[in-house]
């Protein structure tokens, strides 16, 4: 599998703070890759290290298969659009305006500034002045940017925020959309779980600038662990006849807990314990959710 972004031994310290320790990055070609974290994680900057604007202090990184140098870097980063943290603009030129001196700075076509006004729905606002524009209309503004010239690389921090729901639904949408209209490589900074499982194909989760977790995002739910969670009016006899009988179960607070059962076995388990009169009040199936995952994985330090 060909990567777009892969980093070794990355470090990045100030002072006696060790912000990212020996980050190694593996971001597929042509994946929306949901890079995870706490505020403070290290996430932004990570990215910032990608991108050149930090400078590490150990580690390589790799973009596109070549090595990301001081010599190559200008090069290199002609593929790679970006949006970290708040975007820039100028807030007395409307939103064409700013896009037009992004336009001519890259030497990109004129028309490109009409489509991505249309990618990100900011046609109907391009005659506005940016002043004017809500948080939301700012944040797609900077998207905006990032798209001039269909970047084969584009780095998202935080992208949704400031949209209202409407505004983060039609984000969602627009970057899942992005590598097969594009072929573009998205890698999208966020704190909330919920955004990313909504958006991403693969996932990296940083906590305390270390790699926790790191591989596509079907693997991440697949750690949710199902099991069927059971409540009868004698909890210490319902176990005793269970395990009698080799069904593996233990007991929880007020739940036994068993292993995930066909429904013939559960039906079986239940006449079970009705045949020795322990009356069954309640039978659930539950499963680990991604948040728990995510604060076992984080030790907690989270917002969601």
């Amino acid at each position: 599998m060909l990567m777009t972004v892969e980093t070794n031994g990355l470090c990045k310290q100030y002072g006696s703070a060790l912000r990212v320790n020996s980050l190694g990055l593996r971001v597929p070609e042509g994946a929306v890759y949901g890079f995870l974290g706490p505020n403070g994680a290290g996430k932004s900057t990570t990215l910032k290290m990608v991108l050149g604007l930090t400078r590490p202090t150990r580690g390589t990184i790799t973009l596109f298969g070549k090595p990301l140098t001081a010599g190559s870097r200008m090069e290199m980063l002609r593929s790679v659009g970006s949006l970290i943290e708040s975007p820039s603009y100028y807030g007395h030129l409307t939103g064409e305006e700013n896009l037009r001196i992004v336009q001519t700075l890259r030497g990109r076509p004129a028309r490109e500034v009409g489509e991505v006004l249309a990618l990100v729905r900011l046609g109907e606002a391009r005659d506005k002045k940016v002043s004017q524009y809500s948080l939301g209309m700012k944040q797609r503004l900077g998207l905006a940017a990032a798209l001039l010239g269909y970047p084969k690389l584009l780095i998202l921090d935080e992208p949704t925020n400031g949209l209202d729901p409407a505004g983060i639904q039609e984000m969602r949408e627009l970057i899942r959309s992005l590598p097969e209209r594009y072929g573009m490589t998205v890698v999208v900074s966020s704190h909330l779980l919920s955004e990313i499982d909504q958006m991403a194909t693969d996932v990296g989760i940083i906590s305390n600038g270390t790699l926790v977790f790191q591989d596509e995002l079907h693997r991440l739910h697949e750690r949710s662990e199902h099991h069927i969670a059971l409540r009868t009016g004698n909890n210490a006899l319902a176990l005793e006849a269970l395990r009698e009988n080799g069904i593996a179960c233990d007991y929880s607070g007020e739940y036994l807990s068993l292993p995930p059962l066909e429904d013939a076995q559960v039906a079986h388990c239940s006449m079970l314990l009705c045949e020795r009169q322990i009356p069954v009040l309640r039978i659930e199936e539950r499963q680990k959710s991604l948040e728990d995952i995510f604060l076992g994985l984080t030790e907690g330090a989270v917002s969601l």
